[in-house]
């Protein structure tokens, strides 16, 4: 286990980094992303950070991006919110400044890397980390390594056609804005015993049986394990779920299938600096 690396975890309006020792963030920082300035400003919050964070001992720095990322070449494109970040050389740019490695990846494979090293995917050889919030993001694990592919766009589930639109608009915070809530505000009132919010949970907990079944029908992991905002609210879709996936055709990998809620705290930037053991 590499004992000093550093992990960012980068937004649109914040940068949160922490240093990483062992399995524990020993320093963390949060920074404006000044995504309204962007360009070379927004570039340079991100070296300030890691001038706060770095020490002597550090041996490598992991960032995960919401964007398409070149990973190999650390290249990030059309990252949105952002003004002016259509394609940054990352990874040339900080291994120029700071004289160490550096590793990209998108936010959804850094959930994946973060199990993985830190969490639930310890053990497991073969899971998805699938992270249910504004957006449904994936990242796929495979012989315990990160699926390798060309544009990081392996596991974007949220993006595949379904019912009157895509998985994400039923899977993540749009379904529940799309009914006039949010999801915290819904498992809220859930948790008080309101039928509507039990309802809502329980439909959502429907299309999460959708998608559980295109992962097991695409992949067929040992594992699926949830994160993001929406996933804290496990305990109220879990039995909708499961109850709608009775119906799967091969009964056996459902059974034998582990779906698992994180336990993790502080996973973008864990996922970030897993990204250095790739």
């Amino acid at each position: 286990m590499k004992h000093n690396i550093i992990g960012i975890d980068f937004g649109a309006t914040s940068i949160k980094g922490g240093r990483i020792e062992a399995q524990n963030i020993t320093g963390s920082l949060t920074l404006d992303t000044k995504s309204e300035e962007g360009g070379t400003v927004t570039l340079n919050v991100l070296k300030e950070l890691i001038h706060q964070l770095k020490t002597d001992e550090t041996t490598a720095v992991g960032i995960g991006i919401p964007s398409v990322v070149d990973s190999e070449k650390g290249i990030v494109y059309d990252v949105q919110n952002i003004k002016d970040w259509k394609e940054v050389h990352v990874k040339a740019l900080l291994e120029e400044e700071f004289n160490l490695p550096v590793f990209i990846n998108n936010d959804a494979n850094c959930f994946a890397m973060g199990e993985r090293i830190y969490g639930l995917g310890q053990s497991f050889e073969n899971f998805v980390g699938i992270t249910l919030g504004t957006g449904v993001g994936g990242g796929i694990i495979q012989k315990g390594k990160l699926l390798s592919d060309a544009n990081c766009g392996s596991g974007e589930f949220g993006e595949i056609p379904y019912l009157n639109g895509k998985l994400e608009e039923y899977c993540g915070s749009f379904f529940f804005t799309h009914n006039g809530s949010t999801g915290f505000q819904t498992a809220l009132a859930a948790e008080q015993g309101q039928t509507d919010a039990i309802r809502m949970m329980e439909i959502y907990g429907s299309h999460i049986a959708a998608l559980v079944k295109i992962i097991v029908l695409t992949i067929d992991p040992q594992a699926i394990i949830f994160g993001g905002s929406i996933a804290q609210s496990w305990g109220l879709f879990k039995e909708a779920m499961y109850a709608n996936l009775s119906d799967f055709p091969y009964p056996k990998s459902i059974q034998k299938l582990q779906i698992l809620p994180s336990e993790l705290q502080h996973i973008g930037i864990l996922g970030a600096g897993a990204l250095c053991y790739i």
